[in-house]
């Protein structure tokens, strides 16, 4: 049996909406259709899905969630359409509106935990394929009046500043949640210009450029947007905890499968069990329903059993993770030594009395890379008076401007202490 997760469209009613937002002061809800959207389950959703992660961890305030960050993004989209329409950008009232609607929902895909088990419980699809699918049937709830707001997500609209403005390298997803995943981490050096940014947006050829006099302040926003990958985002103990995750969830999904009783919530249970497709999804219209029903709460509280549970493997990462007892990390420039790995492994094995394959759930090594700049893709461009315009790395006297696009990839061990 399957819940409705259908919402009835709330009509006669002020939907105009103030909200205090702790970042940006107070924000407006700009559309009726937005305050519908917010109200519906599938986005109220988003309220138990932690935007960082596993991140707090190491900063205990990072505990916003991904509602915060669609609410703020979407303020910040409601700005730039202002601005850009003030420069008599071609943006009419239906535009403005769908584009605040893409932003607003550009995350509703994801799952628990955000990024950390996006490949996890369904393993073969990305937020953004799940974030289209969950348009798509809200469309249908309100008899078409994202069609619009759905073409500009997925580039298919005319007007690519439209869309560079919900995804590319200068976002209102971006610099929202740069602006706010510090605000929370407490990390000083993520805080950026956004205000400035906005205000010097223009469009040339039918793409977003920023103003030659905002040009510091996107250099600031590339450094931010670096230093809280490797401080905040990629931090090595919050590396290490995402992984411990990711690998619960793993050893949950093959014990699962093995027919082994595992304490979880109906949805859960589901997704352990099974590897659905992008394909199942279409066919199976339940099973988005099923996933909407997925939040952080159903894997802590599973956490919280397992830790009771006879797999000497389960148990260990599930108590490890709850009293953050985490592995240890080491990390390193260059590919981890493949007889330091043998020697943990071996280590695990014997000292716990694992099999080779069970110890491999405790110690692995992997690696993680981040630029802040890409030159794939839509670049940072920007305006001069002359009408000429130039690409951030070449129009910037900031000689790390160019470095910033160079990936930097670490490696790493974990293992058990």
């Amino acid at each position: 049996m399957y819940l409705n997760l259908t919402c009835p469209i709330i009509n006669n009613m002020n939907k105009k909406k103030i909200i205090n937002d702790p970042v940006y002061g107070f924000i407006r809800i700009p559309y009726e259709i937005v305050f519908d959207l917010l109200e519906h389950p599938y986005f109220q959703r988003l309220r138990r899905i932690k935007q960082l992660g596993l991140s707090s961890y190491v900063y205990p305030g990072a505990v916003h969630t991904r509602f915060h960050h669609a609410m703020g993004a979407m303020h910040l989209m409601t700005q730039a359409t202002e601005v850009l329409r003030s420069k008599h950008i071609d943006i009419d009232p239906t535009e403005a509106e769908a584009v605040t609607i893409a932003i607003l929902l550009h995350d509703i895909g994801h799952g628990p935990f955000s990024h950390a088990l996006e490949h996890s419980l369904v393993s073969q699809l990305s937020h953004e394929d799940l974030s289209v699918l969950f348009m798509e049937r809200l469309n249908s709830h309100f008899k078409g009046r994202l069609s619009l707001a759905i073409s500009i997500f997925q580039a298919d609209y005319p007007k690519p500043y439209l869309h560079e403005l919900v995804s590319s390298q200068l976002d209102m997803d971006r610099m929202d949640y740069l602006n706010r995943d510090s605000f929370f981490s407490g990390v000083d050096e993520g805080a950026i210009g956004f205000e400035r940014i906005i205000k010097m947006l223009d469009v040339r050829d039918n793409h977003i450029v920023v103003e030659h006099k905002g040009i510091y302040s996107v250099e600031q926003f590339l450094i931010a947007r670096r230093l809280m990958y490797w401080q905040v985002y990629l931090h090595k103990t919050v590396v290490a905890a995402e992984a411990m995750l990711v690998k619960l969830l793993q050893r949950a999904k093959e014990l699962a499968k093995q027919g082994q009783q595992l304490f979880a919530s109906p949805a859960l249970q589901l997704f352990l069990s099974n590897d659905f497709t992008l394909a199942d999804f279409i066919a199976q219209p339940n099973l988005l329903d099923q996933f909407a029903l997925l939040d952080d709460t159903d894997i802590e509280v599973a956490t919280k059993v397992w830790q009771q549970h006879p797999d000497k493997v389960l148990s260990f990462l599930a108590r490890g993770l709850s009293s953050r007892q985490l592995l240890k990390i080491e990390m390193d420039a260059q590919p981890i030594d493949e007889q330091k790995i043998t020697e943990h492994r071996n280590r695990i094995i014997n000292s716990m009395h694992l099999t080779e394959h069970e110890a491999n759930y405790l110690v692995f090594t992997d690696s993680t890379s981040n630029s802040a700049y890409s030159y794939k893709g839509t670049q940072i461009n920007i305006a001069f008076k002359n009408g000429t315009t130039q690409k951030i790395t070449e129009a910037s006297d900031y000689l790390n401007i160019a470095a910033l696009a160079m990936p930097v990839t670490k490696y790493y061990v974990c293992f058990p202490k």
